[in-house]
């Protein structure tokens, strides 16, 4: 079938049945994530002047490389698939991109290694981490990422997320976070091995992938610093308090501070620092168009990331009302209630409820409770 998107037009596969994928697939659910991604690399053009040559990792289809060459990006679309080869090279040509865009039959790792690239993107199904290192080497300017096997980043298929990651995952209220935070640490590790540092310019969580961009810094100084934004976290499985531990050496709390329980979680190591860049978010925010199909809903995530606190993990109203056995009241109100106790709170982009705060859960209930009951 055909399909039109950021104003190409491209021949992608037809709809999938019984749970099969086809071997060359576009999935449409990933729209958002494509749109982001263009809106980025507008920012990013600005912040970066001689940035022009884009690699399309895993190009399948071809749709993101052949969006990217619409942009006026100097693109290179690789796949080891020869159908996905041959479906990228038809779709270049629909669009009349054959100048700006080369289609290379190929394992992409070889291809990093063998060429230099200002932006690399990476969109594989599953985990990223076996294309890092080959980016992390010939990548000079920026690292777009996604991970789509949020189930072992979460810590849900614990064995999974160790052997991916070389990080202890843990399944906790802020579990999309502690896949974004895992999967930053793996990438800073990764980058380090090439004495490169990473700054996350924009990052999230959406619809059970996480989306990162990683700006490079090519000093060891600069990946000691990211290694430095590392550490655990600690978490209390019976009253959600949660602690941040910076350092690679962690020191497990045996019991909980606020409860005195003994069943902790550790985490890590993970990513501590913030998760994104809130001018460059908003200079993202200002290059998406009305006419990029998830216009209003990427405008809106940008929107929160910008205003998100930097603390490290976020809760869900709704679960400590429960966990407290009091009825939820609107989160502007309750968020303006921390506010009016002297703390920092924000609404966060991984749920309608979630927010993030720099207040203890002791803190936020003291803070809020005249207004739940």
């Amino acid at each position: 079938m055909r399909v039109t998107e950021g104003g190409v037009e491209l021949k992608v596969p037809g709809e999938q049945t019984e749970g099969v994928e086809e071997s060359v697939f576009y999935n449409p659910r990933q729209e958002l994530n494509r749109d982001l991604t263009i809106a980025t690399l507008r920012a990013y053009r600005e912040r970066e002047e001689r940035a022009e040559a884009y690699l399309d990792a895993m190009t399948a289809s071809g749709i993101r490389g052949v969006r990217a060459a619409a942009d006026d990006w100097n693109v290179t679309c690789c796949d080891v698939d020869e159908e996905a080869v041959e479906l990228a090279r038809e779709n270049v040509a629909r669009n009349g991109l054959e100048a700006k865009t080369t289609v290379s039959h190929r394992n992409v790792n070889a291809l990093m290694h063998d060429e230099v690239f200002d932006v690399i993107d990476l969109d594989p199904y599953g985990t990223p981490m076996p294309f890092a290192d080959a980016a992390f080497a010939n990548c000079r300017d920026l690292i777009c990422v996604t991970a789509t096997d949020t189930a072992p980043l979460c810590g849900a298929h614990f064995n999974s997320g160790v052997r991916s990651y070389s990080a202890v995952p843990r399944n906790t209220d802020y579990h999309p976070e502690m896949g974004v935070r895992v999967l930053l640490s793996a990438l800073a590790r990764s980058g380090a091995r090439f004495d490169v540092g990473v700054q996350p310019l924009l990052t999230h969580a959406t619809s059970h992938y996480v989306r990162t961009y990683l700006e490079l810094e090519h000093k060891a100084t600069s990946a000691d610093a990211a290694v430095d934004d590392l550490g655990h976290l600690y978490h209390c499985e019976d009253c959600t308090y949660r602690e941040a531990d910076p350092g690679l050496i962690a020191d497990p709390l045996e019991t909980c501070p606020n409860c005195g329980g003994n069943r902790m979680l550790t985490a890590g190591p993970v990513w501590l620092a913030h998760t994104c860049d809130p001018e460059f978010v908003a200079a993202v925010r200002e290059k998406i168009p009305d006419s990029f199909g998830t216009a209003e809903k990427t405008r809106e995530l940008c929107e929160t990331l910008e205003t998100e606190l930097a603390v490290p993990t976020h809760y869900d109203q709704h679960k400590l009302c429960r966990n407290w056995g009091l009825p939820a009241n609107a989160m502007d109100e309750f968020l303006a209630d921390l506010r009016d106790a002297g703390y920092e709170a924000s609404r966060a982009h991984y749920g309608g409820t979630t927010f993030k705060t720099d207040a203890s859960v002791t803190e936020i209930r003291d803070a809020t409770e005249d207004s739940l009951e």
